[in-house]
C-alpha cells in the first residue's frame, strides 16, 4: 500500500511517514496541493492523505481537481477544529472520509485501511473479478474449502470468537474476512498484538485514557474498542495479556462496558470480539497463567488455522497470489515462475507457514534478474550440509557466491540483505543503512531491479 500525504507542517508530514513505515506503508509527501498534483500525474496511489488548509490552492479546491481528472484515490481530509464544517463539505465533495487535529494515529490506521480495501472491492466488484484484498484467504484444498465454508457461517452472528493455529497461517487474516462478510463490514476493523505493546500501555491503547491520567497524558485518548465502533476489535498473541488485564477484558466480555484510564464513567462498546494466538490456552489455564473464566468467555467459537504442510497442494495458488501483492506493492513488473522454482517451493515443509512462503517470495524477487524466478532464486533457509544452522542466511545472495568483493558487490549485498530484512520495505531498509530512501531506489533502478 502506498500513501500520498499533503501537509504544508513538515513535522506532521514526517511524523505520518514515519508511523506509516512501521505499519509497512509507504508514503511520500508533498508541501501544497500543486505538488501533490504534480506527484499524483506521475504515480498512482492507494490512498491520499489531505489537509484542507494549505497554502495557494486549498484541501476543497484540490480534492476538485482530484476528482476532474479522475483520480480514483480515496481521500481522507485532516483538519483543525475550527475547520469542521468545511470537513463536512469536503464529505459531500467526495471525500472517504476526516480526521481532527491533533488525532490518534491509529486512527488514521483503521480509516485508511478500511477506505483502500472499499475501494478495492467497490473496483473489482465494476470489473466482475473476484474480490481478492491485500489478505485474503487462499487456497482450494478441501481443509480451506471447509475453513471458508465456517467463515461464512461464524459471519452471521456476532459471538466471540477463537482463533488458534501456528505462526503465519493467517489468523488476522481470516478474523479480517469474517469482518468483512458479516453484517457491520462497514464499520471499522481494529487490530492489536498485545505481545507487541508494552504491559504499561497496553490499557490505554485498549480502553483509552483521560488527559492527565498519567504523565505525557496531554489529551484524552480513545481507545480501540471505542474506536471500532460497532465494528471488530481483533486481540491477537491474546495468550500474552497480563493478569491485571484479563480481568479489564471479563468485565468487558460481561458488561460491554470500558471504563477509560483515569476516567470515572462507563462507555458502552458494541464491538464484536475476536482473539487469536498459537498457544495452548488449556495448558496456560492449568499452569494459571491464563484465568479460566476469560477462556471460555472468549472461546465461544472456534476456527483452528491449518499449517501450510497440511495443504500444501495450495502452495502454487498462493505463491501466485502472494508474488502478486509483493510486486504491487513495490511497484515492479511482475516475473513468472518456472516449474521446477514451484515444485521447490511445494516440496517444503515451511514450519514459518504462509508468513515464511511471502518472506521467501521476497527474497526471490530481489535475487532474480530476468523476469522469471528460477529453482536457484529460491532461498529456503535449509540446514547447510557443512556445519551450518537452520535458518541461517546465506552470505551473500545465490548470484554472489564467489564473486569479487568489490566495493560495488557489498554494497549491492548490504542493500539487498537490509531489504530482504524489511521485508522489502525500501524506507526501513534506507534507516537500517544510514541512506535515504531515494539512494536506495536509485541504487535499484541502477542495478536493473525496478
Amino acid at each position: 500500500m502506498k500513501a500520498l500525504i499533503v501537509d504544508d507542517e513538515k513535522h506532521i508530514r514526517e511524523s505520518l511517514k514515519k508511523y506509516l513505515g512501521l505499519e509497512g506503508i509507504e508514503s511520500e509527501g508533498a508541501e501544497d496541493a500543486e505538488e501533490a498534483l504534480v506527484l499524483l500525474e506521475k504515480e498512482s496511489y492507494d490512498v491520499i492523505i489531505l489537509d484542507l488548509k494549505l497554502p495557494g490552492m486549498s484541501g476543497l479546491e484540490a480534492l476538485e481537481k482530484i476528482n476532474q481528472r479522475g483520480i480514483l484515490s480515496p481521500v481522507i481530509m485532516i483538519s483543525a477544529h475550527g475547520q469542521i464544517q468545511d470537513a463536512v463539505a469536503a464529505l459531500k465533495s467526495g471525500a472517504g472520509d476526516y480526521l481532527v487535529k491533533p488525532f490518534d494515529p491509529a486512527e488514521l490506521i483503521i480509516k485508511l485501511r478500511s477506505l483502500v480495501e472499499n475501494r478495492r472491492r467497490e473496483n473489482l466488484i465494476e470489473t466482475g473479478k473476484r474480490f481478492l484484498p491485500d489478505n485474503a484467504l487462499v487456497g482450494e484444498s478441501p481443509v480451506m474449502k471447509k475453513l471458508a465454508g465456517q467463515i461464512v457461517k461464524l459471519a452471521e452472528s456476532d459471538v466471540t470468537i477463537l482463533i488458534t493455529g501456528e505462526s503465519g497461517t493467517g489468523k488476522e487474516v481470516a478474523a479480517r474476512e469474517i469482518h468483512a462478510r458479516s453484517a457491520n463490514s462497514d464499520e471499522p476493523f481494529a487490530a492489536i498484538n498485545i505481545g507487541g505493546i508494552h504491559e504499561g500501555l497496553m490499557e490505554s491503547e485498549l480502553f483509552g485514557h483521560e488527559k492527565g491520567s498519567f504523565t505525557g497524558a496531554l489529551s484524552r485518548k480513545q481507545g480501540l474498542f471505542e474506536l471500532a465502533g460497532r465494528g471488530t476489535i481483533f486481540l491477537d498473541e491474546i495468550g500474552e495479556m497480563p493478569s491485571a488485564l484479563q480481568v479489564k477484558l471479563l468485565r468487558v466480555l460481561q458488561e460491554k462496558k470500558i471504563r477509560r484510564l483515569g476516567g470515572n464513567s462507563d462507555i458502552p462498546v458494541n464491538a464484536r470480539i475476536i482473539s487469536a494466538t498459537n498457544q495452548d490456552l488449556e495448558e496456560a489455564v492449568k499452569e494459571g497463567r491464563f484465568r479460566e473464566d476469560l477462556y471460555y468467555r472468549l472461546n465461544v467459537l472456534r476456527i483452528e488455522m491449518p499449517s501450510l504442510r497440511e495443504r500444501k497442494e495450495d502452495i502454487p495458488l498462493l505463491a501466485n497470489y502472494l508474488l502478486d501483492r509483493l510486486c504491487r506493492r513495490i511497484g515492479r513488473s511482475r516475473p513468472v515462475f518456472s516449474g521446477v522454482a514451484l515444485e521447490k517451493l511445494s516440496s517444503y515443509t515451511f514450519p514459518g507457514n504462509v508468513r515464511e512462503l511471502e518472506n521467501t517470495l521476497e527474497r526471490a524477487l530481489i535475487y532474480c534478474r530476468e523476469n522469471s524466478i528460477g529453482e536457484e532464486d529460491i532461498d529456503l533457509r535449509t540446514e547447510k550440509k557443512e556445519g551450518g544452522t537452520k535458518n541461517s542466511a546465506p552470505a551473500f545472495p545465490p548470484d554472489f557466491n564467489g564473486a569479487e568483493l568489490s566495493l560495488e558487490n557489498i554494497e549491492r549485498k548490504a542493500i539487498m540483505e537490509a531489504l530482504a530484512r524489511s521485508t522489502g520495505n525500501r524506507t526501513r531498509a534506507a534507516e537500517m543503512l544510514g541512506l535515504s530512501r531515494k539512494t536506495i531506489l536509485n541504487k535499484l533502478r541502477g542495478w536493473n531491479l525496478l
